[in-house]
């Protein structure tokens, strides 16, 4: 069954529906490569979306373990190459909730993230740094 259906807008941009909830997203190439930069680049969604995975694994084994990690977020950061151009890193630090998590549990909760299928799928030379800080 398909995934997704792309359709190109013109002007560099591009519009894709999930086929199975209809939600739609829009990508615009960025300022520094001939577009408006007016949403997600390709590139901006592949760094975003290692987040995203990280964290819904981590949501996954929270709530396996009755953990609360609400409000628990990631602040991302792309980094380029320019020859070839591609994305050479990505840069995650999270800021997780911690209400009264073990080290144990902490330590869970991390390898989670960094063995989401996203990082798994992603090629061994883009570079991942992930950081885990705590607040209560």
């Amino acid at each position: 069954m398909a995934t997704s259906h792309v359709i190109y807008l013109g002007e560099l941009s591009i519009e894709a529906t999930h086929l199975q909830s209809s939600s739609t997203i829009k990508t615009d190439a960025p300022t520094d490569n001939n577009g408006l930069g007016r949403t997600f680049s390709p590139t901006d969604l592949l760094a975003t979306s290692l987040a995203t995975c990280m964290l819904t694994i981590m949501g996954i084994r929270a709530n396996e373990s009755s953990l609360n990690i609400e409000g628990t977020n990631a602040t991302v950061t792309k980094i380029m190459d320019s020859n070839p151009r591609r994305v050479a890193e990505v840069q995650v630090e999270f800021e997780i909730v911690d209400r009264g998590l073990t080290q144990v549990q902490k330590t869970v909760l991390e390898k989670a993230a960094l063995t989401c299928p996203v990082a798994l799928s992603l090629s061994e030379s883009l570079k991942q740094t992930v950081s885990f800080r705590y607040r209560k």
